[in-house]
């Protein structure tokens, strides 16, 4: 954690940094590339319009370059397995999650990933494992699955689809491999076609280990 001063802010704030240097080597993701992808994922939230993940930016920090991501204060009183597995699971607001974890080809949404914060948003962090090329999606968020997307839905996958031939794509493209942003149009493109939840695949493990 690091304290960020910010020069239009009258106090500093907490947040996450994670050093490039400092990333795990994994066998189908390029090295060095884990914080763009996070900042991709900030940038794709934005383009929803869902605050799905908290502000991220990177920046040249005590050990490199990395990712920096506001600090989230959760609500410790909510119940986030029962938000996804109890008797009255899954909770409506996790909808636009799952459909930004489609988008983004999440292969990590883990249930200790989801945090609820005070006055009941919910904001989904830790996406340095998104964008592959191949589908990936490994979510705890299949509570949807092959559901009909509501408009609400929709509006917002078209947003990002749109957006990818504009300044949505550049900001992409800057973070990215070229074939990631066009996988990532592409994916929007599936789930308007199809209009409804994807479903989880035969190739690939549908759920994360450790679930939590």
């Amino acid at each position: 954690m690091v304290l960020v001063h910010h020069p239009e802010l009258d106090a500093p704030f907490h947040a996450v940094y994670k050093a490039t240097m400092a990333e795990r080597p994994l066998f189908d993701f390029p090295p060095g590339t884990l914080a763009h992808r996070e900042v991709a994922a900030f940038v794709v939230s934005e383009a929803l319009g869902w605050r799905i993940v908290p502000p991220t930016v990177l920046r040249d920090g005590p050990f490199g370059e990395g990712m920096v991501q506001q600090w989230v204060h959760v609500d410790t009183s909510a119940d986030v397995v029962g938000m996804i597995v109890g008797p009255t699971a899954p909770d409506a607001r996790l909808r636009r999650m799952a459909v930004f974890d489609a988008i983004v080809n999440n292969t990590d949404r883990k249930g200790g990933h989801v945090l609820p914060v005070p006055g009941g948003h919910v904001f989904g962090v830790d996406h340095g494992v998104t964008f592959s090329t191949e589908p990936k999606l490994r979510t705890v968020l299949w509570g949807w699955a092959g559901d009909e997307l509501d408009d609400d839905l929709v509006a917002g996958i078209e947003r990002v689809r749109d957006g990818i031939s504009g300044e949505l794509g550049d900001a992409l493209r800057s973070l990215l491999a070229r074939p990631e942003v066009t996988a990532t149009r592409r994916r929007c493109v599936a789930l308007l076609k199809r209009g409804r939840f994807p479903v989880p695949g035969r190739n690939w493990p549908p759920v994360p280990y450790p679930l939590f």
